[in-house]
């Protein structure tokens, strides 16, 4: 099995004003906070589409518009915290048995990510004695998580959007006895100023322009 055989899933919540990005306002008004997101959500899922796959799964909160290209499988989100959202969405892209092949999961606050990243991130997690990966961010969340296989218990109870949390689900996957590569820092985007230095790596993507007209 090789990394191609991968399946990719993006977790997002699908961009409305007022409810996306809220943390950009101010400056930004609602609707360029939504804008920002859509933008950061379109370069994502482009960038997975351009990654070898076996599957690629968006895992969604709210209804799919026309950001959404071709080449996804959608599902709803469950589950009342991120924690058990995480969790639901690896058992429902397993079908509620272990992930064949194994499953790349990845959020919508980094549009700086690439198709190379991701294939990177896939080949790790197909390396011989890895059975998880894990990539920080410098908030101390995460940006993305993979795994060769699936329990809830890997997530549910993990404080989520904290200082620690990165820490803290890299200690639980190790808890369960999984061996954890880690995979490159990544800043996502959640303040303003994160958002200007993530465009400025990212300086010809949807997000970057999407925020040079706000200005």
């Amino acid at each position: 099995m090789s990394a191609a055989d991968t399946t990719l899933i993006v977790i997002a919540k699908a961009p409305v004003a007022g409810r996306s990005k809220t943390r950009l306002t101010p400056p930004c008004t609602p609707q360029q906070a939504a804008d920002l997101a859509e933008a950061a959500l379109t370069d994502t899922l482009h960038a997975v589409l351009a990654t070898p796959a076996a599957r690629r799964v968006l895992v969604l909160e709210g209804t799919p518009g026309a950001w959404l290209p071709d080449g996804f499988e959608v599902l709803p989100q469950r589950g009342d915290g991120l924690d058990e959202r995480l969790a639901a969405a690896f058992e429902d892209v397993a079908g509620g048995g272990p992930p064949t092949p194994p499953a790349l999961l990845v959020g919508m606050d980094t549009p700086q990510v690439t198709p190379g990243l991701l294939a990177a991130a896939a080949a790790a997690l197909h390396a011989p004695g890895v059975d998880a990966v894990l990539g920080h961010a410098p908030d101390g969340g995460y940006w993305a998580i993979g795994l060769c296989v699936q329990d809830p218990r890997f997530f549910v109870g993990v404080p989520m959007s904290t200082e620690s949390t990165g820490r803290e689900q890299e200690a639980r996957l190790r808890e369960h006895g999984l061996s954890v590569a880690l995979l490159p820092e990544l800043r996502d985007v959640d303040l303003i100023d994160d958002a200007h230095a993530v465009a400025a790596l990212a300086p010809d993507s949807r997000f970057a322009r999407t925020l040079e007209a706000t200005r």
